[in-house]
């Protein structure tokens, strides 16, 4: 179900995407609904038995008849709790299975996006869509079917048992239940807006306390809390009087539906009698009591359908946010093309150009960089030097030129393999919660301890990691939490090293660090360029002074190429660069 939805959908409208989520689970969502059909027959049934042994004690009917209805009413009921089992099994399980394949289906299309699909909308919207989101389907189908199924037999079985014994009030049933449904939906209504209001005070007065709690030092530290706490006493004022209206509004209309309803059931059981006394239409007196016991059962049964218009709107809207995931176009298509086995680092820019959509990042790269070189970019912000290592990674596509990996055109390459060969160090260390042994083979599969060890060496971190109390077993925490900056950065350029990349990418690696971690992680970025081709962004030009070329971009284009002695003879732009940073 997974993979297929993943390439088949199209947009389409919701219901439709609903429909082909269950496909599978065709012939269990059938015997779900035979099994609700029987296990809620006493629903209403039991209106009509009540009226067969109303007639039994009026009539002086057979007694046989008595135990007849009270038998079949007595095997229902029993019936019940297997029945419900039978279904509970089939649809909810059903709905858990059409979730769990929606989520594998987003994490699957979320892999599949581009990194500038990524960058554009944040983790924080995507993790909604597959938590909050998906519930919100599984939550408004599950509400659909139980309620939903419930009215809907009610009503049809109601129905067809006023049909077989009091046809002429089909008619009265079809007016006045419908419009005594709409009453109540209409007083809702307005309930509905309240409670939206009250809902709306309740995230300010959320965002209020955040506020707060986020401010406490700067609200301590000038005496201020006298004026924070008055901040907060407003929202509350507000949130209270919000609140007693709400209390009071339920209140009203808990005693007005009560009162219309009950009202509209004692003005059709007065009718029914009536008409049963002037003998206008043959009524007996069982008929009269399931006539009344009917008008309330399917009114309530109208009003609970009435009801699921806005749970079914919410859920609908939640299969949209879904498929602005599972139909973005933005996809790094790798399907068909070939296969990297081999990498020996030679890189090509041939006239690239790259555009984010809103002008040029780059324009006119043309470089060509040997295997085992190492390249360092250095220039201002905004000269495109992230863009030239993305387009590196494959994250970007050239719109204008090509880049040539060992001769090849990294257009024609599946570019998921050709990463096998590569490695980052990121200028923030990624870390995920789990050990250091963990993190560091991420992805690697019987990696042994030794190995493990010697990147850790050779990374500078051996020496704190056996410091630690449960060693390459130590959770790091969420985010590498438990770590400070220069320990995450030397287990990111571990986790690089026992990869033995041909190609690798250290973008800023140094930048937040204090002096003595750099040097231990500049010691490390030693043994881990040697003999690799090396693309690096370096904010402090003291540490890329041993590249074997500089290139000097500004405006997305190269301005100077040259070793560190060669770029400072020319006195150019890195020349004033060099000059700024050591004044």
């Amino acid at each position: 179900m997974v993979s297929a939805l993943d390439h088949r959908y199209r947009g389409e409208h919701p219901v439709r995407t609903l429909a082909y989520l269950f496909r599978e689970d065709r012939l269990k969502l059938v015997v779900a609904v035979v099994a609700f059909l029987l296990k809620h027959s006493p629903v209403w049934l039991l209106p009509l038995v009540t009226a067969n042994i109303v007639d039994v004690v009026a009539g002086r009917r057979p007694v046989s008849q008595l135990w007849i209805n009270t038998g079949v009413l007595l095997v229902l009921l029993l019936l019940n709790y297997p029945l419900h089992l039978v279904y509970v099994r089939c649809l909810h399980g059903a709905i858990r299975r059409m979730g769990t394949g929606l989520r594998s289906a987003l994490c699957r299309r979320m892999q599949q996006l581009s990194i500038g699909y990524h960058s554009r909308v944040s983790a924080a919207v995507l993790q909604t869509k597959v938590i909050r989101d998906v519930e919100s389907v599984e939550q408004t189908t599950q509400q659909t079917a139980d309620t939903g199924l419930s009215a809907l037999t009610t009503l049809v079985g109601g129905l067809a048992a006023i049909a077989l014994r009091v046809p002429a009030a089909i008619p009265v049933f079809l007016v006045v239940v419908p419009v005594a449904a709409l009453l109540v939906m209409h007083m809702r209504t307005r309930l509905r807006e309240d409670n939206e209001s009250f809902r709306r005070e309740v995230e300010r007065l959320s965002a209020r306390v955040g506020e707060m709690t986020t401010l406490i030092p700067i609200t301590r530290a000038h005496g201020l809390e006298q004026d924070a706490l008055h901040r907060v006493d407003g929202t509350l004022t507000k949130v209270l009087r919000k609140g007693l209206r709400l209390d009071l509004l339920n209140g009203s209309f808990g005693a007005m539906a009560w009162i219309l309803l009950n009202t509209l059931g004692v003005a059709f059981l007065a009718g029914s009698a009536l008409i049963a006394h002037y003998r206008v239409i043959p009524l007996t007196e069982g008929d009269v009591v399931m006539l009344t016991t009917f008008f309330a059962t399917l009114t309530s049964a109208v009003t609970s359908l009435l009801s699921l218009t806005p749970v079914i709107n919410k859920g609908l809207a939640s299969v949209r946010s879904i498929g602005e995931v599972l139909q973005a176009p933005d996809l790094e298509h790798n399907g068909g093309k070939e296969k990297v086995t081999e990498v020996r680092g030679e890189v090509e820019f041939r006239d690239v150009g790259f555009s984010y959509g809103d002008g040029p990042a780059i324009t006119g790269f043309t470089l060509k960089v040997a295997p085992g070189e190492t390249i360092a970019l250095v220039g201002p912000s905004g000269a495109g030097k992230s863009t030239v290592l993305n387009l590196v990674i494959g994250f970007l596509r050239p719109t204008a030129g090509r880049i040539l990996l060992d001769g090849r055109d990294m257009e024609t390459l599946d570019l998921r393999t050709y990463r096998r060969f590569l490695s980052v160090v990121p200028q923030e260390s990624i870390l995920f919660e789990g050990s250091i042994r963990e993190n560091i083979t991420y992805g690697m599969a019987g990696v042994s301890e030794e190995r493990v060890r010697q990147a850790l060496r050779d990374a500078n971190a051996l020496e704190f990691v056996d410091r630690l109390p449960t060693g390459l077993d130590t959770v790091v925490g969420e985010r590498g939490a438990r770590l400070s900056g220069g320990q995450r950065q030397r287990l990111a350029i571990a986790r690089a090293l026992i990869r033995d990349p041909r190609v690798l990418i250290l973008d800023e690696a140094t930048s937040a660090l204090d002096s003595r971690s750099e040097a231990l992680i500049q010691q490390a970025l030693a043994r881990l360029v040697t003999g690799r081709t090396v693309f690096v962004v370096a904010h402090r030009l003291s540490t890329i002074r041993g590249a074997d070329r500089i290139v000097v971009m500004r405006d997305g284009g190269i301005e100077e190429v040259g070793t560190h002695e060669e770029l400072m003879r020319m006195r150019g732009v890195y020349a004033g660069l060099q000059s700024a940073q050591l004044a």
